[in-house]
């Protein structure tokens, strides 16, 4: 690992052995295989000629690999972002011209920008904003979309555009005049990628269907029957240059490069699942890596990138052992664009919407779905309104409501959190938040699992002081067992400093136990709560504050 000024570059290439070379090349050029079809496939999902994906992920291997931490992580163009702004680019300028594609070049810049701003800040809690439901049902609604936009190729008719549910019921209406080769083609590059992962995930299914479906219409002549082809590919490497851009298109990018990089920080989640037993994943830095990789986008001319969690189990399965293999799968792909993207001519544009047609299904998590039903079914309400909002309405305002839904539904969780009285363990000194233990005459003892803080202060201070009954004469020491107290801000410091006073005033003492938490003890002695309460009324244990005070 190499350090210039603090900036770790090379971090995954820390403590390599000789050994790991071969696996390393393997799992690159298993990458490559997988990666090929799919950054195509993303490019045209964006609105972008096919060879942008090719730089994007060329972009994505290198910016990640200079400054990422992840050992396997693949960082390359992704189709859960690029309906996002695609959807909101479009309303900017027309897909396809010079105007829209610098319109991306520049959005992938600003959200890179962010990104790594965010690893530099230690703001790797934001990869955690979108719950479990909010996720389920965000990736259907980015399922619906790719379906929308790629059903008219993959049925060889033309977009209809408009909403997507009227668009799906257009297509739908539309479907005795499909062209029959093109769903044929389209169905069959789906059907092979499907029994491809069932045999094995790192088998190129969608490489090897994509062959095959050129093969077949080269063979037939199926363009004499309608089916639409790639056509030419550009090639030659990526050049380094800014987009070139009025400062007013600049602003009105601003909303969505914000939007848009909240959703690329998710990608904290593929650095912890997939972090070498032993090792803490460190998300900051595959902040720094994910967004160099936007930069470097932006700067060849592509358009944003994001950390793919199925490439990243692949390349994690054929046992990566560091972005050697990233650099790798960069390297094939270059190789092609230097010398192969005449092979590309032919490819049918419906092969590659099969392609996407079967990321959107994988993107239906029904299985997550049937679990939050089981366990949790008012939480699969977020899932559902999730998903509605980014179909009903513009998929930027879409996004931003599920962000929206899942923090408030965790703000709303953590306000809700009761005060609970606690009981002994009959025959131990052990206290705990169970009705059926063993009490003590004239003693409350109360703890309350969770950081106090300004959203729960006023509610904690009412639930206490409802379970002590100050003046009833019943209570004469109230214990807060602090264990689950991991903080506590200004608003909650005033709040219990109110408990206190009121307490004691109705002759009532008060004591804390368990205050385990560092910066929860800092704050105590910081807001003047040690003062109030008396360091001398702070105790390891309740037996021990129980034991020293005798109510």
């Amino acid at each position: 690992m190499i350090h210039v000024r603090n900036w770790p570059l090379l971090t995954s290439f820390a403590g390599y052995k000789p050994g790991w070379i071969a696996p390393d090349l393997i799992a690159g050029l298993t990458l490559a295989a997988i990666a090929v079809p799919e950054q195509m496939a993303t490019a045209r999902l964006a609105g972008l000629p096919p060879e942008l994906g090719f730089f994007a992920f060329l972009a994505g291997a290198l910016g990640f690999a200079l400054l990422g931490a992840s050992r396997p992580l693949s960082s390359g163009a992704d189709s859960t972002i690029a309906p996002i702004f695609a959807g909101v680019l479009v309303t900017l300028a027309a897909a396809g011209t010079p105007h829209y594609a610098a319109l991306a070049a520049a959005l992938a810049i600003m959200v890179g920008a962010l990104v790594v701003a965010g690893g530099l800040c230690r703001m790797g809690w934001v990869g955690d904003l979108l719950s479990i439901p909010v996720m389920t049902g965000f990736l259907a609604g980015i399922a619906l979309h790719i379906l929308s936009s790629q059903l008219p190729a993959a049925m060889g008719l033309a977009n209809p555009g408009g909403e997507i549910l009227p668009q799906l019921l257009t297509l739908a209406m539309a479907a005795p005049r499909a062209n029959p080769y093109s769903v044929a083609l389209a169905l069959g590059v789906l059907a092979i990628i499907a029994l491809a992962e069932r045999l094995s995930r790192r088998a190129p299914g969608a490489l090897a269907a994509l062959v095959l479906a050129t093969l077949v219409v080269g063979a037939l002549h199926l363009e004499r029957h309608g089916v639409a082809l790639l056509g030419r590919v550009q090639g030659g490497l990526p050049r380094l240059s800014a987009p070139r851009l009025a400062a007013s298109d600049w602003g009105r990018l601003a909303p969505l490069a914000l939007l848009t990089a909240l959703v690329v920080v998710q990608s904290a989640a593929v650095s912890r699942a997939f972090a070498d037993a032993g090792e803490e994943a460190d998300v900051d830095g595959d902040f720094r890596g994910v967004g160099l990789g936007n930069v470097l986008a932006g700067l060849f001319g592509a358009f944003p990138v994001d950390a793919s969690p199925p490439r990243t189990a692949i390349v994690a399965e054929a046992g990566a052992r560091s972005q050697l293999a990233g650099l790798t799968a960069a390297g094939a792909v270059a190789l092609l664009l230097a010398l192969g993207t005449g092979l590309l001519a032919r490819i049918p544009t419906a092969a590659l919407s099969g392609i996407l047609l079967f990321v959107a299904f994988r993107l239906v998590r029904v299985k997550d779905m049937a679990m939050i039903l089981r366990r949790s079914p008012a939480e699969l309400g977020l899932t559902a309104a999730t998903a509605a909002g980014l179909v009903v309405l513009p998929i930027a305002w879409g996004v931003a409501m599920g962000v929206a839904l899942s923090i408030l539904h965790g703000v709303w969780s953590g306000a809700r959190i009761k005060v609970q009285p606690m009981s002994r363990i009959p025959g131990s000194s052990v206290w705990w938040a169970k009705a059926t233990g063993e009490t003590l005459p004239g003693a409350a003892v109360l703890t309350y699992p969770a950081p106090l803080t300004f959203l729960n202060a006023e509610a904690f201070a009412r639930e206490f002081l409802a379970e002590v009954k100050p003046g009833s004469g019943l209570v004469k020491l109230a214990v807060l067992e602090a264990a689950g107290v991991v903080m506590i801000d200004f608003t909650a410091a005033r709040a219990l400093e109110g408990v206190v006073k009121t307490c004691r005033a109705a002759g009532v003492d008060v004591a804390v136990a368990r205050l385990e938490s560092v910066s929860a003890a800092d704050a105590f002695a910081r807001l003047g709560l040690t003062d109030l309460i008396g360091q001398d009324h702070i105790f390891p244990s309740v037996a021990e504050a129980l034991r020293a005070l005798k109510p």
